[in-house]
């Protein structure tokens, strides 16, 4: 081999050498994969109420702002259920309104009830207390005209004797005219005097009667008073029974406030909204289509918060760190590059969540590298134009150092 050859050569192995060195420089506090994707939140956009639809005022790939109206359902067997409950409501706070003012009549009913049955029961017993001194005294009297008519009538009848023995003595002029004209007189005074007490008794008897038929009366009107007053006292009762009917006519009104502000919430379902600034997608209503409430109809994707999935090795993740700058290449853009940083990383490697997870325990045990999910935010500002789109291939090195 001559000079100038070996020369060349080790020219070669110098450079390739400085290559090597400077690769190894430039490399050794880098981990960069492949195996990387855009990745966004897709929100599902479904209806809260079913029905038909009457207009969808957006296509699919527009971007939408936040509360932008993407379909309107047909509202009006809403609106009338809506008012259907709100007729409702109106008559439950009608009934609880009257239900409210029976509660302070049916106390003051309930107390003065009370009050005059117990009046009622007081003046009937003084009836009968009354009636039962009437009795005393028609009894009384009635002894006493009894007592008269017995010793008029012995006087009457020893009056009528003495006639009858005075008769002929007169016929034999034995006693004198004005003798037996006396008798006879006295017979007859007696004899009145006798009708007389006996007509005092009659009365007296009747007087007795009628004070027991006014005694009778008036333990009547004590029992009916009693009674009277047995029923007042459920007053307190009735006067709760009358508050429950208020409470419940009350639950009957936020039962029917319940129903009016559901009827409500679901004619402003017929009116479906962009819940977040984003893009459709996939949309699968068109209009007249009848649809029922969770149905899916279109996806919403908010670019403006898409992230980078890599599945790094699990070689390569000793020294990857949550703050650590990223760089990410992008397949689509002819290596157009943007700048983020570690977010996180998994709690598991993607294996483990898989629909069939390894299991090592049957015996057969290949080694196989497992790669763990490394979440990764882009700067702010990285992105403006909305270049990344989920499902995008991206080649992200983490800077270590």
């Amino acid at each position: 081999m001559t000079p100038t050859r070996v020369r060349i050569l080790i020219g070669v192995v110098v450079l390739v050498a400085l290559a090597a060195g400077i690769w190894w420089w430039t490399t050794r506090n880098r981990e960069s994969t492949d195996d990387a994707q855009v990745d966004a939140g897709v929100t599902p956009i479904a209806a809260r109420v079913g029905g038909t639809v009457m207009s969808v005022p957006i296509v699919d790939n527009q971007e939408v702002k936040e509360g932008t109206v993407l379909l309107e359902i047909d509202k009006r067997d809403f609106e009338i259920a809506r008012d259907r409950a709100r007729a409702e409501l109106a008559d439950a706070e009608a009934s609880a309104a009257a239900a409210r003012a029976g509660v302070p009549i049916s106390s003051t009913t309930a107390a003065s009830g009370v009050t005059t049955a117990k009046g009622g029961v007081e003046q009937a017993t003084s009836e009968v207390s009354a009636a039962e001194q009437s009795i005393d005294a028609a009894k009384a009297r009635l002894a006493t005209a009894q007592a008269k008519q017995r010793e008029a009538a012995a006087k009457a009848a020893k009056s009528a004797k003495d006639v009858e023995r005075f008769k002929p003595l007169l016929a034999k002029d034995e006693i004198a005219q004005q003798q037996f004209d006396a008798a006879v007189a006295t017979a007859n005074a007696d004899a009145a005097a006798s009708e007389s007490t006996a007509a005092q008794v009659v009365e007296a008897d009747l007087d007795v009667r009628v004070a027991q038929n006014r005694l009778a009366q008036a333990r009547s009107k004590v029992q009916q008073a009693s009674a009277d007053l047995s029923e007042a006292q459920t007053g307190p009762e009735q006067v709760k029974v009358t508050q429950a009917r208020a409470a419940a006519a009350e639950a009957r009104v936020m039962q029917a406030r319940a129903v009016v502000k559901q009827a409500e919430l679901n004619l402003e379902y017929t009116t479906v909204k962009a819940p977040v600034k984003g893009t459709i997608s996939k949309k699968t209503v068109e209009v007249g289509q009848q649809i029922q409430p969770g149905q899916a109809l279109m996806a919403l994707i908010p670019l403006e918060r898409v992230w980078i999935t890599a599945n790094f090795k699990e070689t390569q993740v000793e020294n990857i760190r949550p703050g650590q700058r990223v760089t990410i290449r992008a397949d689509a853009y002819g290596g157009k590059t943007f700048n983020g940083k570690v977010e996180s990383l998994a709690a598991a490697t993607g294996a483990r969540f898989s629909l069939l997870p390894p299991d090592n325990s049957t015996g057969n045990y290949v080694k196989v590298v497992q790669r763990i999910p490394v979440r990764i935010s882009l700067d702010a500002g990285q992105d403006p134009e909305h270049l990344l789109r989920p499902g995008m291939s991206v080649v992200p090195t983490v800077h270590t150092d």
